[in-house]
């Protein structure tokens, strides 16, 4: 398949192998992967920073298949999820810089057409957001105000 802003079609890349259950070496201690969780959220660490340092440092290659849930709903139980999903943040925080960028550099039109396709992309992510239920129904993407909100 094509990709959405680019007239070509992607590479394909490694694929995850299949499982069912943890491998026999890795740490499937559910309780105590669920704390080393929750003391890296508590760290200021992402979800996808979590798994990193879980997979490098702690031998545990899949938490949902050693504990049985993902990372993200580990943290919704224990109430340290983010206001805002980390994939929206990581939007965000591009379109920003790209701001301040185009801010400083103004005949750059390469990343003025990069900065509309991300806030497109952050557009686009809101309505999937708001249409689940992860973000309230008069939550709206302002380039304004996205500097407050992810100092927050």
């Amino acid at each position: 398949m094509a990709r959405m802003y680019a007239r070509r079609r992607g590479t394909s890349g490694s694929v995850r192998p299949y499982r069912k259950e943890a491998p026999e070496w890795s740490n499937t201690d559910a309780a105590e992967i669920e704390k080393i969780i929750i003391e890296l959220r508590k760290d200021g660490l992402s979800a996808s920073q979590i798994g990193l340092v879980l997979r490098d440092r702690h031998a545990v290659p899949d938490v949902r298949l050693a504990t049985g849930k993902r990372i993200t709903e580990i943290l919704r139980e224990n109430g340290l999820e983010s206001e805002i999903p980390e994939d929206l943040r990581n939007l965000m925080e591009k379109a920003l810089r790209l701001r301040k960028h185009l801010a400083e550099n103004k005949k750059d039109h390469h990343n003025l057409r990069q900065l509309q396709i991300a806030e497109s992309k952050v557009r686009r992510l809101v309505n999937y957001y708001v249409k689940s239920g992860r973000l309230p129904a008069d939550w709206t993407y302002k380039p304004e105000t996205a500097e407050i909100l992810l100092t927050r």
